[in-house]
């Protein structure tokens, strides 16, 4: 049995780590670890490493449980670590066992790319998993299935801890979450980008990408709104937005390659993003470089 934890643990920043990998395609650990450190000491204490932006699809189950495993031994006991969990329901099952003995606090499900879904079958394929390993439970909504009625469903289990919501329809989300009589963290999963709407309605966190280039800003951020300073919340997020609107060209696809590259800016080589990941011309290199010199001045500021 993981840890338990206290649910406001969880309204905080959650960040997804980007993978460093090295000229041989293998996780590059040092330069994993160094990045870990680095989110350590700028306040980061929810991380989802292998998840999304880490490149989840394309990441072995045994990788997963590296970074898992990686992110613990850096930043130590007093970190929340929710291991990514999804494929094939066996695969998820060992995953998910191997992630809590590397260090996990607890799983996070991600979207299904099973086909022909229903609320039934996902039910059945959480309560396999979670009966698997019996810790804090995060579900990850960007997609009809799971449905809210399942989510409210699923929150009367006391693994269940929160929603990483990411459908981006707010009444539908503030309804949703004033439905939940069980107390579960629902949390914004579409970044910085959405976050001042989400915590409008009443999520206490949001996960962020943009984080591992501008920790700092990214927190303050979180910081403005969590305290109800929202004229300084939108200030930060306007800093921000590039970042955010780069990645979500072309139907989101820069997501993780303008990451890949704007982290190199900052002295890290974390190697390309793994196919079928879009490569970036020079071009759109020059974009990147443009628009992150503001951004990396602001965050040098707030060291």
């Amino acid at each position: 049995m993981s840890p338990s934890l206290e649910r406001q643990q969880l309204q905080t920043v959650h960040i997804v780590p980007l993978t460093a990998f090295d000229q041989n395609d293998q996780i590059n650990l040092d330069q994993q670890a160094a990045h870990t450190q680095k989110l350590f000491d700028a306040g980061m204490r929810v991380y989802l490493p292998g998840a999304g932006t880490s490149e989840f699809h394309s990441l072995s189950p045994e990788e997963i449980v590296q970074l898992v495993k990686i992110t613990r031994e850096v930043t130590g006991p007093e970190t929340l670590i929710f291991a990514p969990i999804g494929y094939q329901v066996k695969v998820a099952r060992q995953t998910a066992i191997d992630c809590l003995k590397a260090g996990a606090t607890g799983i996070m499900f991600m979207p299904f790319a099973h086909p022909y879904m229903s609320d039934r079958g996902a039910e059945e394929y959480y309560l396999t998993v979670m009966d698997a390993v019996d810790c804090p439970t995060l579900f990850y909504k960007k997609a009809e299935i799971p449905s809210d009625e399942l989510l409210l469903k699923l929150a009367s289990d006391s693994r269940s801890v929160g929603v990483k919501y990411s459908v981006n329809q707010m009444h539908q989300f503030r309804t949703t979450m004033n439905a939940d009589s069980h107390g579960l963290e629902w949390i914004c999963g579409s970044a910085e980008r959405f976050a001042p709407y989400y915590m409008l309605a009443g999520s206490g966190g949001f996960t962020s990408g943009a984080g591992n280039v501008c920790p700092r800003l990214s927190l303050a951020m979180h910081a403005a709104f969590h305290s109800g300073n929202y004229a300084e919340g939108m200030r930060l997020q306007q800093q921000i937005l590039p970042i955010e609107d780069y990645r979500a060209r072309a139907g989101d696809s820069f997501n993780i390659s303008m990451l890949k590259y704007a982290i190199t800016l900052t002295g890290a080589d974390f190697g390309p993003p793994r196919a079928p990941q879009r490569t970036l011309t020079g071009e759109q290199e020059a974009e990147i470089r443009q628009l992150m010199e503001p951004i990396l001045a602001v965050e040098a500021e707030l060291a």
